[in-house]
């Protein structure tokens, strides 16, 4: 018991180092954002790209990790991993619904539609509708439904190359995976850093919701034990 406590500590120092460091971060995104060059097209709409883009970085990122989690369950039994694959669930969904806002509103004003059914959005869409279906069947699936999940997290992972590469197979509105390498000087750092800001901000998450699933996991084998004690006592 007394071994870990460095390990702990140090692990709260690192949390905590991270935590501010974010904070710190998203008070100089914005200002970077408002400094950056307008686009010659869309003027300060653009400027939504910023955010919208690291948003669906992350949906993508969480469903990978969501894939690689349930994995460790499906294959080796891991409880970490499954609930790894949980809480990474749960961010995707977060800031899939971030681009699911933020990428209608860019549309409105770029393609005088909040909506249309072009591939990149519409495999952005299933692959959102996925996560959630994921945290259904974990809640409503019965005694299988975390196996029914974790089968659910490998499909959905499956979708992300082609959400990434559907741009550049078959022709829509949506702009090509060479946006971000053609983007003007004055605009690469502040994407970066937004894109860097919003990595921190979901590992923080993450570690923040690990940290409450594994408390509620050792909450609940508590309250086995004590059930059982009960039960034995005379």
């Amino acid at each position: 018991m007394l071994s870990r406590m460095p390990s702990a500590r140090g692990s709260r120092v690192r949390f905590l180092v991270g935590l501010l460091l974010t904070m710190h971060g998203f008070f100089v995104a914005p200002w970077l954002v408002a400094n950056a060059p307008l686009e010659k097209t869309m003027g300060i709409v653009q400027k939504i790209f910023y955010f919208h883009v690291p948003c669906a970085w992350l949906l993508m990122l969480s469903t990978f990790v969501c894939a690689g989690g349930s994995l460790a369950y499906l294959f080796a039994g891991s409880e970490r991993g499954d609930r790894l694959a949980l809480c990474s669930a749960e961010l995707g969904v977060l800031f899939g619904l971030c681009v699911m806002v933020t990428g209608p509103l860019w549309a409105r004003a770029a393609w005088g539609v909040f909506w249309t059914w072009d591939v990149r959005l519409t495999s952005s869409l299933l692959l959102w509708l996925m996560l959630i279906a994921y945290g259904l069947a974990r809640r409503y699936g019965g005694a299988g439904g975390r196996r029914l999940a974790a089968a659910m997290a490998l499909f959905a992972a499956a979708d992300v190359p082609l959400v990434y590469i559907s741009v550049n197979l078959w022709r829509g509105l949506h702009p090509n995976t060479r946006t971000v390498s053609s983007l003007a000087p004055g605009m690469r750092l502040p994407f970066f850093f937004s894109l860097a800001i919003f990595s921190a901000l979901w590992g923080v998450l993450l570690a923040l919701r690990m940290r409450a699933e594994h408390s509620q996991t050792r909450l609940v084998e508590l309250a086995i034990v004590i059930e059982d004690a009960e039960g034995k006592s005379p």
